[in-house]
């Protein structure tokens, strides 16, 4: 009995040993977000209407795109020059490899992993070639219903979401070798998210998974990337306060993250459009730098900055009527609190050694004593239109006053 008993816990014991030792792939690693951000908004990074990958696979709410998926697969196989057994035998020969690229521990058996893979990347690939195409058949519910597209379109891009792109390349390249003269397959990724290309980069370079490809489109490119600096500078006052101070708000000619500036007075930011994907875009971005990303977190700086420049609804008024924030979202309190709930749980160890500069001299620019003082002045006297008109009727009643105190002296001393 006691053999019996010892026996099977040690089993249990090995089985448990067997599955904590997860080997990761170097080549591409999908991550799970952690915790510590995903209780801020667990929305933001869990899809609503399609599951890719294993991390959400087989949950009730997706049965309805599972049959979706089925249908792309045969319309994929109809034009894919290969039998479903050689797709089967290459996805079941890379499977080892695919499944350490998931980070997190996928309990999925052999056959059931295989399916998902080849059902997932040959939609993936059937929709983005009905796409570049226009080949929509009457009834195909992504082209019935628009905010199906949308929707699938901004989960495809969430980072528990993915599939390593190497994984359909490769069945891209086996199934449609006749196609070497048809757009590649990261131009038609390129085309197909080309909503987020907002710097309207060229479709090259190699890419992770979209989540990565996300982050590839907000950056420049990786030779322009400034050096890291250990030591972090932010903006120890926000936005109202800078501009009560003297300085100015002007919205950057480029569209890039990156391209933050402050001469002369002035502070360049680019373009911000806040609409009801931007929050998992960005939270979605800023989870992958923190999981892959440990010492490049370009991406992950400027929402800190911005953090340190929005304190208040006034702020976000500022930025607003210098056109720098685009609101969609209706009142302004929804920016501000999306932008100081961003950084909850970051973790963060060194930084763009442009934008620490940056800080700096903003920081700077507010202490010395003429631009410290012009704040105080306009905080305390000109910060709304009443106190202000208080203050100009106060100092000329104080000048009225002045003036005939003097007149009045001139009239009392004795001429000589």
């Amino acid at each position: 009995m006691g053999n019996s008993a010892s026996g099977k816990i040690q089993i249990d014991i090995e089985t448990m040993l067997k599955t904590s030792e997860i080997l990761v792939s170097d080549e591409c690693r999908i991550y799970k977000v952690p915790y510590q951000l995903r209780k801020w908004n667990e929305e933001a990074y869990t899809p609503k209407v399609i599951s890719i990958g294993p991390y959400h696979h087989n949950k009730e709410k997706f049965q309805t795109t599972e049959k979706h998926k089925v249908r792309y697969f045969r319309s994929f196989i109809q034009r894919a020059e290969i039998n479903l057994e050689n797709l089967v035998t290459t996805i079941t020969e890379m499977e080892d490899i695919i499944r350490h690229c998931y980070v997190d521990f996928v309990q999925l058996e052999r056959d059931d992993f295989v399916k998902m893979i080849m059902l997932d990347a040959t939609f993936i690939l059937e929709l983005f070639l009905k796409d570049n195409l226009g080949e929509w058949t009457r009834d195909d519910p992504m082209h019935v219903e628009a905010w199906l597209q949308d929707v699938v379109m901004h989960e495809l891009l969430l980072l528990e979401n993915q599939l390593p792109f190497f994984v359909i390349e490769k069945i891209y390249h086996l199934a449609l070798p006749s196609r070497s003269n048809s757009p590649s397959l990261i131009q038609l990724t390129f085309d197909f998210f080309k909503h987020w290309n907002i710097q309207k980069k060229a479709p090259e370079g190699e890419i992770k998974h979209f989540t990565d490809l996300l982050r590839f489109f907000a950056l420049p490119p990786h030779n322009l990337l400034p050096e890291r600096n250990p030591k972090q500078d932010f903006p120890k006052y926000s936005a109202t306060q800078l501009r009560e101070a003297g300085v100015k708000f002007e919205v950057g000619p480029n569209k890039c993250v990156l391209d933050l500036s402050f001469k002369e007075g002035v502070l360049e930011i680019p373009l911000l459009e806040f609409q009801d994907d931007t929050e998992a875009y960005v939270r979605n971005i800023m989870a992958l730098e923190q999981c892959n990303h440990t010492e490049d977190r370009y991406f992950t700086d400027f929402y800190l900055i911005l953090d340190r420049l929005i304190n208040t609804d006034k702020d976000v008024d500022l930025l607003s009527h210098k056109g720098i924030i685009v609101n969609s979202l209706g009142d302004n309190n929804v920016i501000t609190s999306m932008i100081n709930n961003l950084n909850r749980g970051i973790y963060r160890s060194n930084m763009n050694s442009n934008l620490c500069r940056l800080c700096e001299e903003l920081n700077a620019f507010y202490e010395k004593p003429w631009h410290r003082w012009k704040a105080l002045l306009r905080h305390q006297y000109f910060s709304t239109p009443w106190r202000a008109a208080s203050t100009i009727a106060a100092t000329i009643f104080l000048v009225l006053t002045l003036l005939q105190t003097v007149c009045s002296i001139i009239q009392i001393v004795p001429r000589v």
